[in-house]
């Protein structure tokens, strides 16, 4: 699979772009640094430089042709204010989602947030990303030419990877290590089956594969 990873040299993504290369698959990943360029180069995956807070629909659906799934992990990040909470974890999501439609990329898949909701209360920056990432999911379903899937992890964590996770509808809070996070998007893009759902991420008891496939209703 030819796979582009949007906000490529985020934590989570770089883990991905490890993952997916170790298993033969062609993996970009867009980056606005062209500092960042090497570390995802270093991940095994082809640097794409792009702003996704200032590039066209057009601009980004060339990179994404020829693609067979895209994944949204990018984000606007620790420090940043609610400003640019709107500008990249909504904005951008919403332009990736639009380019993937426009080069004809099925496949999408989305890094959220447990806790996204558009209708978010409060007034603190956190408060604002929740808004932010439920209108940015809230878009994405409203898009009937993609065979989307929402995960939303819990607490991001560094801890080594256990590969036992905990993947439903809903799970209640908890951790999971990005190590976790990271194998299971590899296996949801190449998981059509679980298009159409929205799906919290924690750490549990079974197994990455055995929990997609449980989802996909395999």
């Amino acid at each position: 699979m030819r796979i582009v990873i949007a906000g490529g040299h985020g934590q989570i993504a770089l883990r991905l772009e490890r993952l997916l290369a170790a298993r033969g698959d062609e993996v970009a990943g867009i980056v606005r640094n062209a500092a960042h360029e090497a570390d995802v180069r270093d991940a095994g995956a082809e640097p794409v430089l792009c702003d996704l807070e200032s590039a066209s629909v057009d601009e980004v659906a060339g990179h994404l042709e020829g693609a067979d799934a895209v994944v949204f992990a990018a984000g606007a990040g620790p420090g940043s204010g609610a400003d640019r909470k709107d500008t990249v974890d909504r904005g951008a999501a919403v332009l990736f989602a639009d380019a993937a439609e426009r080069a004809g990329v099925r496949r999408y898949v989305v890094v959220s947030s447990m806790g996204a909701d558009p209708d978010h209360p409060g007034d603190e920056v956190f408060d604002a990303y929740l808004r932010a990432k439920g209108a940015a999911d809230a878009y994405v379903r409203g898009r009937t030419a993609l065979d989307w899937t929402i995960l939303r992890p819990g607490m991001l964590t560094n801890d080594a990877g256990t590969g036992l996770v905990r993947l439903e509808a809903a799970t209640g809070r908890g951790p999971v290590p990005r190590d976790d996070v990271a194998a299971v998007l590899a296996e949801l893009v190449e998981t059509s089956a679980t298009a159409g759902l929205t799906l919290e991420l924690i750490s549990g008891s079974t197994p990455v594969s055995v929990a997609v496939k449980s989802v996909a209703g395999n």
